[in-house]
């Protein structure tokens, strides 16, 4: 009995295949890469699903993709006799986007051509990509073990929306016909497709075939001997051997390329990638790819991650996120272990010794490919930064075993160039660290300028003491959990004392003394004049050209991480700053001398709020700032 019924498309959808249509005009050819590509992972998934139910099978266990055109209809066919889906899947697979924060991906939308065919390669477009060529799409797919009644044909224009209906399929599997525009006729040519097929599916470790004309008999004559007549049959385009399995060296370039855009349905090339066989105690194959390109949803925390899985080349899931750690999520690739069970379930995968021995393994792969690039091409490296330097810097709170090499790895503004590029490393801090110094200077403010701007650092640069500037949203967490490098500590410009140990001289500290000294009855006065808005007060040792600033105490939280605190909605106790003045600086020697103590008040609480507003870039309450600064501006004019 027939069902049909008439869907509409999720919104996304049909913006995304009207870009489609118009965007990636000049690359339509990845429409059989995509399609074929699909193809091969339901071939993979009945292979898996088979392991424990030999019956879906249905008597023919020789997986294959096989691809026909009808040049008089203009039509290519693409056929597998995979898992197939049943009706409930090709309403959810091919009427929306199954893919979380879709409305954000179109928000980064440019209107910019080349910009947007871009992100739709980070985005993956799979099945989609057939209406690039096709104005008419039409499937017909049965989900293997179900009834041959229970066959499901979807037909979509492409335009806003499609029908679903009931029909009889005698094989399981997946058939698309493809119903070519125009001007896209040329696709429905065998040689044109058999050259995509040889350019982008050679590593697919299904057979992917097309059907070969049989040839007539030939009679004998004089000159030549008889020719048998051949039968036309179908004939397999690729390798159909897994790449991962054969040797490095009788892989191409081209080969990794072309298998990293299967696996990842991006549409750029990898960055580098790493081909890796081990036997021994373990015996297992990987193959990573790092992206050349941020995916468009990297910080969505529904993404899925993580390696696809073979058990001894059969495949057994995607996104086993448990062989990578999260701040490796941007890597892509599979990995073949011959010591897993093939019916291995995500369950079994969590707590299993030879998974926690595989992860361990595969992400030291990762960071020693990582430091090699740094090490051998510093302009490569500073793309991968430039991607996902803030994914990595998730690291040091996470995997305490690597911390140091990953610590190694990091890039960072510094105010030894002076620019706000991330180029230094800590190991270039310490190899440029002055005779004495045991510390490694860092401050973390709102942005590049406000870091490299800040009081805090008036002292170092007299000094010509390197600080590193951060001033990404993840730098407070980071340096909450990286606390030393190379033996030397980390430490904030803008918390405690400046702790310069050696790098301070005699001279300077007995002068330093004796400010302190001098100083202590107008300390006294600031105190008690601000009461409870300050924990203590005290003379600087690192303002040279400012009148004060306000720093954390040692143990305290700092200005950055309360702002982490209550961006994430979480109730921050109430700290008081401890508040440093510069003795030496006019205003404050003029607040020295004033006699009125309510203008005493006034000034110290003018100097207080200039210096919370340096530190923290906004004031809880601006307008009090404001009309006290206007009161004290008029005072003066009188």
């Amino acid at each position: 009995m027939s069902q049909q019924e008439t869907h509409g498309f999720q919104t996304e959808v049909k913006q995304l295949l009207n870009l489609m249509i118009h965007s990636l005009y000049s690359n339509k050819e990845i429409f059989l890469r995509e399609l074929v590509s699909n193809a091969a992972d339901a071939a993979d998934k009945l292979r898996y699903e088979a392991l424990t139910n030999d019956a879906l099978y249905e008597g023919d266990g020789e997986l294959r993709v096989r691809i026909s055109t009808n040049k008089e209809k203009g039509t290519v066919t693409i056929e597998d006799n995979g898992i197939g889906m049943t009706r409930d899947t090709v309403i959810e697979h091919l009427g929306t986007i199954a893919k979380s924060g879709t409305a954000d991906f179109f928000k980064n939308l440019s209107g910019d051509e080349s910009k947007d065919s871009q992100l739709i390669g980070q985005f993956g477009v799979g099945f989609y990509s057939s209406f690039i060529v096709a104005d008419k799409v039409t499937v017909r797919t049965r989900a293997a073990g179900h009834a041959q009644d229970e066959g499901v044909k979807w037909e979509s224009a492409g335009e806003g929306d499609f029908t679903v209906d009931t029909i009889v399929k005698e094989t399981r599997g997946t058939e698309i016909v493809l119903h070519l525009r125009e001007e896209e006729k040329e696709f429905a040519d065998d040689y044109r497709l058999r050259s995509i097929i040889t350019k982008y599916s050679d590593h697919i470790s299904v057979p992917v075939e097309m059907w070969e004309e049989g040839t007539p008999a030939i009679e004998a004559t004089e000159e030549q001997e008889a020719v048998a007549a051949t039968d036309g049959q179908w004939q397999s385009m690729n390798k159909a051997t897994a790449l991962w399995t054969r040797n490095k060296s009788d892989v191409s370039k081209e080969e990794y390329e072309e298998f990293y855009k299967h696996i990842s349905h991006d549409f750029t090339d990898p960055l580098l990638w790493s081909h890796n066989r081990v036997e021994g105690k373990q015996e297992y194959t990987s193959l990573l790819y790092i992206p050349s390109k941020a995916p468009w949803d990297m910080w969505n925390r529904d993404r899925k991650h993580g390696l696809k899985l073979f058990v001894q080349r059969v495949f057994v899931m995607d996104d086993a996120e448990q062989f990578m750690p999260s701040y490796l999520r941007f890597v892509q690739g599979l990995i073949d272990s011959n010591d897993l069970p093939l019916n291995v379930s995500r369950e079994i995968l969590q707590d299993n010794k030879v998974t926690t021995a595989l992860r361990t393994a595969v992400t030291k792969r990762v960071l020693g490919m990582l430091e090699k690039l740094a090490k051998n091409d510093a302009e490569k490296y500073q793309t991968f930064w430039a991607e996902f330097g803030q994914v990595l810097k998730e690291g040091p709170a996470e995997d305490m075993v690597n911390k140091e090499r990953i610590a190694g790895l990091l890039r960072f503004a510094s105010t030894h160039t002076e620019d706000a590029a991330p180029t230094v490393s800590l190991a270039d801090y310490v190899s440029r660290m002055q005779e004495g110094q045991n510390k490694i200077y860092y401050i973390v403010a709102d942005s590049h300028e406000a870091a490299a701007n800040s009081p805090h650092l008036e002292l170092l640069r007299k000094k010509g003491i390197e600080v590193v500037l951060m001033s990404e949203r993840i730098d407070e967490w980071l340096i909450n959990h990286l606390t030393d490098f190379d033996g030397k500590q980390l430490h904030s410009v803008t918390r405690g004392d400046l702790e310069l140990g050696e790098l301070e001289d005699a001279g300077e500290k007995e002068a330093q003394e004796k400010l302190e000294t001098e100083s202590e009855g107008l300390v006294k006065r600031i105190k008690d004049s601000l009461g409870e808005k300050v924990s203590a007060v005290k003379v600087t040792t690192r303002l040279t050209d400012t009148p004060a600033c306000v720093v954390a105490g040692e143990g305290e939280m700092s200005t950055q991480m309360i702002k982490l605190m209550e961006a994430a909605g979480q109730s921050v106790p109430e700290s008081k700053p401890t508040f440093e003045i510069n003795p030496e600086h006019p205003l404050v020697a003029r607040l020295n001398d004033e006699q009125d103590e309510a203008l005493f008040a006034q000034w110290s609480d003018l100097l207080l709020q200039q210096a919370q507003l340096s530190e923290k870039g906004s004031l809880v309450d601006p307008s009090a700032f404001i009309k006290l600064m206007n009161e004290m501006l008029l005072a003066n004019l009188k």
